[in-house]
């Protein structure tokens, strides 16, 4: 199906299943612990062995020699891997850094070698035993060090210059000249990456956490030099991915070089100092924001510049994303340039570019107000835009950011803030609050799906899209349901497999409007063909309750499957249309804290989340997956920094002992409010994604309520309490 016009009048839009908060039909296995992740098909396998994987310790230079005479002699030692043994690997696109070492190493603990035994034990045992010289070399490490020898990407991220910058900025009534940092950090999932492997022949089947299933198999087939179609790839439920497990990464290949060398299914899983600095992590950023307004409040100049780090032929963190379309002004600058650093790999994470975008922008935003003395709110609304500013002729698809505002502005009672920091206190605590605005592009992806109807009623949809915990299973049940007029228990959905049509897969934001989209089109075929066989009017049949309704004739729809099973596959093809319109999601973020007058602890007491998000596809999850977005947003403010040793050149607190993330405790009451939006240039089901839209722009709502609270102004992240103790007001 080509979507290349918006989408009128469909099925969908009757929302009896579509649009209602449905419980995840996941959710029973979830909680009873029978849904299998990736190192847990028990019922695939047999007597599988283990594999170990070790790191390199430096973070660059290369490998003298390897010793495993130890080793190999270990108990239950089956096979030890390493570069000179694994036969010819290829490069995938995706990964920076070779997924093997030898005789180079790229970063710290990248894998050197992979220790193969009968059990998990033995193999972390004789891990232990084998012996590496190095010979290292002199590394970069260091952001701040490099940012002048940084370089504009060689590819994507242009530069915008859009009028003259300069002139306005010096012209200005008006103006903020700053710069804000935020650190790397690690995506700290709860399932770390684990991977399951067994041949047949010249076969391979792994069951690994993917968030993209398809991208996979072409990786691991470059990884292997094998062909894709030769290639499995299984991943029906995946413990947390946050951009980590976009790409194929080690566990996966070294699982499928250990169990061809072997005979064995090698099970993998990496140990969670490798998910830190094996694996990829969202790099630090350094940003200038320059802002020059007229005495109204007007911006006239708006400049965003940002530094990042990352391996040679890797890509910089695109921080200035959102400021390229997110405010009016007429005279524009946005620069991004990348410095080659030695640390492991930067790659997506938890909404790349305008999360950390919009940590610096959004306390920009608010210093500009307090030097204008305008109500922070009133800024944003008076400087908003329904057009591209950097092409005016491309407008918005939809666009209710000022709706997002003054929505949460009344629900979250902003009236009674006091613009002055410092004024509101509760026992030993100072109160503030802050907002901020979040901004996320809504893309979409050719997705594919498979439907069949059998002679029970029963509609099972099969697409390899993954569900990483946002509910990819209900949503897309739901939209089969709707579409073929059926309640949700007369569907039963199979994910996350590469023998299925290929889907946009768990992503960027655009999984959840872009797969459904695929069953609407393959849903949209099978009505046709039933309709067919039933002998209605493909064009004047309902599909409700059960049944095909046209005129006085109803029929129940497992008519049509009497003979056998229907069965057809499609797939949805967008057009232009994301070219013709800007498509983006909008959000208003409310906070309040608490800051402890003496300590300088920060506590944040409340949340508010206004999201415009096109259609919600289930009220339910969608709220639950924008709460872990806030959570995702208090651990950003507060607490997540991987801690680099400038030295050596790796992440010292690569645990979640060290790596500190919210918990409970942490985490007040939180609210979110789904603006009624419908949008038909993104697809048939006019909706758009919305789990990143919760992150962007939370931290620097936290950071402004801080401000609030405290009169301290904080521009490097996490907002620790040493950063806050030296400035707070003496203690009455």
């Amino acid at each position: 199906m080509k979507f290349d016009t918006p989408a009128g009048t469909n099925p969908i839009d009757r929302l009896r299943v579509v649009g209602q908060p449905h419980d995840r039909i996941d959710g029973r296995f979830k909680t009873t612990g029978t849904a299998p992740y990736a190192y847990e098909h028990h019922e695939a396998v047999a007597n599988p062995a283990y594999g170990y994987v070790v790191g390199a310790g430096i973070a660059k230079g290369r490998i003298a020699s390897i010793d495993l005479s130890v080793a190999r002699r270990a108990p239950g030692v089956l096979r030890i891997v390493t570069a000179e043994n694994a036969g010819r690997l290829g490069k995938g696109t995706w990964n920076i850094a070779k997924l093997l070492a030898g005789p180079e190493v790229d970063h710290y603990h990248q894998a050197v070698a992979l220790v193969v035994a009968e059990t998990f034990e033995q193999a972390r045992a004789a891990a232990s035993l084998v012996a590496i010289r190095y010979e290292t070399a002199a590394g970069s490490f260091d952001l701040a060090a490099s940012r002048h020898s940084a370089t504009k990407p060689e590819s994507g991220n242009p530069d915008a210059d859009v009028g003259n910058f300069d002139a306005a900025f010096d012209a200005a009534s008006v103006k903020l000249d700053e710069t804000y940092t935020t650190p790397d950090q690690s995506h700290a999932m709860i399932e770390p990456h684990a991977s399951m492997a067994v041949w047949d022949d010249d076969r391979v089947t792994v069951w690994t956490s993917n968030q993209m299933v398809n991208w996979g198999v072409g990786e691991l087939a470059k990884s292997l030099n094998m062909p894709a179609e030769k290639v499995h790839l299984i991943s029906p439920f995946i413990g947390g991915g946050f951009g980590g497990k976009l790409f194929v990464r080690a566990d996966a290949v070294l699982a499928a070089i250990g169990a061809r060398q072997t005979g064995r299914v090698v099970k993998v899983a990496l140990q969670r100092p490798l998910v830190a600095n094996n694996t990829t992590h969202r790099p630090a950023t350094m940003q200038r924001i320059r802002i020059g307004a007229s005495r109204d409040g007007r911006i006239t100049a708006i400049g965003h510049e940002t530094w990042s780090g990352n391996l040679p032929e890797g890509k910089p963190e695109n921080a200035a994303d959102q400021t390229r379309l997110l405010y009016a002004g007429d005279h524009r600058l946005i620069r991004t340039r990348l410095a080659t650093l030695d640390l492991p790999e930067g790659n997506a994470m938890r909404a790349p570019g305008e999360a950390p975008g919009l940590m610096a922008l959004e306390i920009a935003m608010d210093e500009m107000a307090e030097r204008l003395g305008i109500d922070p709110v009133e800024f944003r609304i008076l400087n908003d835009t329904q057009v591209d500013p950097e092409n005016p002729e491309r407008r918005f698809s939809q666009r209710q950011l000022v709706e997002c505002l003054r929505q949460g502005a009344e629900r979250f009672g902003w009236s009674a803030r006091s613009p002055a920091p410092g004024a509101r206190r509760d026992g030993r605590w100072m109160v503030g609050i802050g907002m901020s605005v979040g901004f996320r592009d809504a893309p979409t992806m050719t997705s594919g799906a498979i439907v069949r109807l059998d002679r029970d009623g029963v509609v099972t949809v099969e697409t390899d899209m993954t569900d990483i915990g946002t509910g990819s299973y209900t949503i897309i049940a739901q939209t089969a349901a709707e579409m073929m007029g059926l309640p949700l228990s007369r569907v039963a959905v199979n994910l996350g497999d590469s023998s299925f049509p290929a889907a946009a897969g768990s992503g960027g934001q655009w999984g959840a409007a872009s797969s459904t989209a695929g069953v609407y089109a393959a849903c949209a075929k099978l009505r046709d063909e039933v309709a067919r066989k039933l002998g209605f009017n493909s064009d004047e049949a309902e599909f409700l309750d059960g049944y095909v309704v046209a005129g006085n004739r109803r029929v129940p729809l497992a008519d049509a499957a009497r003979d056998g099973e229907v069965g057809v596959e499609d797939k949805i093809e967008f057009g232009d249309l994301s070219k013709r319109f800007q498509q983006s999601t909008f959000a208003g973020h409310f906070v309040e804290v608490g800051v402890d007058m003496a300590t300088a602890e920060v506590r944040v007491r409340r949340m508010l989340a206004v999201c415009a998000a096109g259609r919600i596809l289930n009220p339910k999850t969608a709220r639950s997956q924008v709460i872990g977005a806030m959570t995702m947003g208090v651990g950003g403010a507060l607490m997540e920094e991987l801690a680099v040793d400038k030295r050596h050149g790796f992440f010292v607190n690569h645990d979640l002992a060290g790596y500190e993330v919210p918990v409970h405790a942490d985490i007040p009451h939180q609210e979110v409010i789904f603006l009624d939006e419908m949008d038909p240039t993104t697809s048939p089901m006019k909706a758009k994604g919305v789990g990143e839209l919760g992150l962007c722009g939370v931290g620097a709502a936290i950071a402004n309520a801080i401000h609030n609270a405290t009169g301290v102004r904080l521009r490097t992240y996490p907002m620790t309490l040493d950063k806050l103790l030296g400035d707070l007001p003496d203690v009455a």
